[in-house]
């Protein structure tokens, strides 16, 4: 793990895997989340030559909390860590709370962003015609329904939930998420997910949940982004078992990214789509 110190005193934790001189591939982690390895990304990136580059949003582990940051925040970071590894160019990777900050990347570094994926990655809470917590399981629906009173109740909400991930275990999981694992993402965690998803969770509360309560208002405010502006390619994957972000939000993203490819996988829920990681990433790759 390396840290970057931003302009603003901030500091940044990130991490860096697989070729010196691949083309970053910039993966936003969900909510909540880390800069941590997930292997089979890892593994495609190397296998299409790429560089796999993640980092820990504000507030999450040691990457300093930025109160009141809004998605539209996160392109100065992924900037600035850009430059730091000397890159002029990159794709990028968002997957459940990280896609809306890979939408950003896409809209607003356009002179270097190539190519965005977004993984069961929420829609806009504003999106028109869109039922934003519809299918939500119900520990979704508590928690986003606690953000919108505010943040005196997220807090509230937060501080028994990440007591409940501060020291979670593989084999703690299925219970810890409850209501927001359908069937096929439990058999998803047999591969090892489990683990990754464990740790990740530890460490993301590990000094408080100011980067989860960050993102979850970040989610439900305006982002700072203007998704008509966005003319890279931008792949959007979406499974119809997901009970953590629901089918629609995929949908509406489709439908309102210009150019989006969509593809809404028949039978994936939310972690399953792991199954699909080589394509994602080789089309980015192609890009």
């Amino acid at each position: 793990m390396k840290r970057l110190e931003i302009g603003d005193g901030r500091v940044v934790e990130y991490l860096v895997e697989g070729p010196a001189d691949g083309r970053p591939l910039v993966m936003h982690h969900g909510t909540p989340g880390v800069a941590m390895a997930l292997e089979p990304i890892v593994e495609a990136a190397a296998r299409h030559g790429l560089r796999f580059v993640t980092h820990s949003r504000p507030g999450y582990s040691d990457s300093t909390p930025q109160p009141g940051r809004r998605v539209a925040d996160v392109a100065d970071d992924v900037g600035a860590l850009l430059d730091v590894l000397g890159a002029d160019e990159f794709v990028t990777l968002g997957w459940s709370g990280g896609g809306p900050h890979a939408l950003a990347c896409a809209a607003l570094l356009p002179d270097r962003c190539r190519a965005a994926a977004v993984i069961a990655g929420v829609a806009p809470y504003d999106a028109e015609g869109l039922d934003w917590l519809a299918g939500m399981g119900d520990e979704n629906v508590a928690e986003f329904g606690a953000a919108a009173i505010g943040k005196d109740a997220l807090d509230t909400y937060l501080a028994e939930a990440s007591a409940e991930l501060k020291d979670v275990q593989p084999d703690d999981i299925i219970a810890a998420f409850g209501d927001l694992l359908s069937a096929v993402d439990q058999t998803a965690l047999h591969g090892g997910l489990a683990d990754y998803l464990a740790a990740s969770c530890r460490a993301a509360v590990s000094r408080g949940y100011d980067g989860w309560r960050d993102d979850d208002l970040a989610f439900l405010a305006d982002w700072g982004v203007d998704l008509a502006s966005i003319r890279v390619p931008v792949s959007i994957w979406q499974g119809d078992q997901d009970r953590m972000v629901p089918r629609d939000h995929g949908r509406w993203l489709g439908e309102h990214v210009p150019g989006a490819t969509t593809q809404l996988v028949a039978g994936e829920g939310h972690l399953s789509l792991i199954n699909n990681i080589d394509s994602i990433v080789a089309g980015l790759a192609s890009a």
